[in-house]
C-alpha cells in the first residue's frame, strides 16, 4: 500500500529577515519511493517560525483530495502548536491562556483549515542530525530564501 509522507522545513537569515521554506512529497511503498514531487518558496521579510508553518501549510494545500499522510517536521512549535496549543487557541478566540493574541494566527488558522480536509500523523524528526529527508527540506528551504537574501 501506498502511504504519502511530506517532510518540511523553514530557513530564516536573521529571525525576522529573509527566509524560505521547503517540503519534500513522497508516496512510499514500504521502503520504496514510487513518486516525489519538491516544493520551495520564501519571503522577504519572516520568522523562521512562520517559514515552518508555511511549509506544513504548502504541503496540505497541495493535495487537491483528501489524503491520509503523514507530515514530518523539525519544528517542536508547528508539531506541538497543531496537536495541541491550537485547541485551546480556538476556543478562547485566537487568545492564549493569557488573553493574548496568538502570533502567526493568520498562519495557524491557513494551517487548521488546511489540515482539515486531511488524515494526518504529525512527526517531530531532530533538525541537522543526519536524516536524508528532512535534510533535503532543508535545503529546498534555503533554496527558497536565496532569492530575497542580498549579497
Amino acid at each position: 500500500m501506498t502511504e504519502l509522507y511530506a517532510y518540511t522545513d523553514g530557513a530564516c537569515s536573521g529571525n525576522p529577515g529573509p527566509g524560505g521554506w521547503g517540503v519534500l512529497l513522497q508516496a512510499k511503498d514500504g521502503d520504496t519511493v514510487v513518486k516525489e514531487r519538491e516544493l520551495s518558496g520564501g519571503a522577504a521579510q519572516t520568522t523562521n517560525n512562520q517559514m515552518e508553518m508555511m511549509a506544513a501549510i504548502t504541503a496540505l494545500e497541495t493535495l487537491t483530495q483528501p489524503t491520509k499522510i503523514t507530515i514530518v517536521t523539525d519544528s517542536t512549535y508547528v508539531k506541538n502548536g497543531v496537536t495541541g496549543w491550537i485547541f485551546g487557541w480556538k476556543k478562547n478566540g485566537w487568545k492564549t491562556a493569557a488573553k493574548k493574541p496568538v502570533k502567526n494566527a493568520e498562519l495557524w488558522q491557513r494551517l487548521d483549515a488546511a489540515q482539515a480536509r486531511h488524515d494526518i500523523t504529525w512527526e517531530w524528526v531532530k533538525g541537522h542530525a543526519g536524516h536524508p529527508e528532512n535534510e533535503r527540506a532543508d535545503e529546498l528551504a534555503r533554496a527558497g530564501m536565496k532569492p530575497f537574501k542580498s549579497g
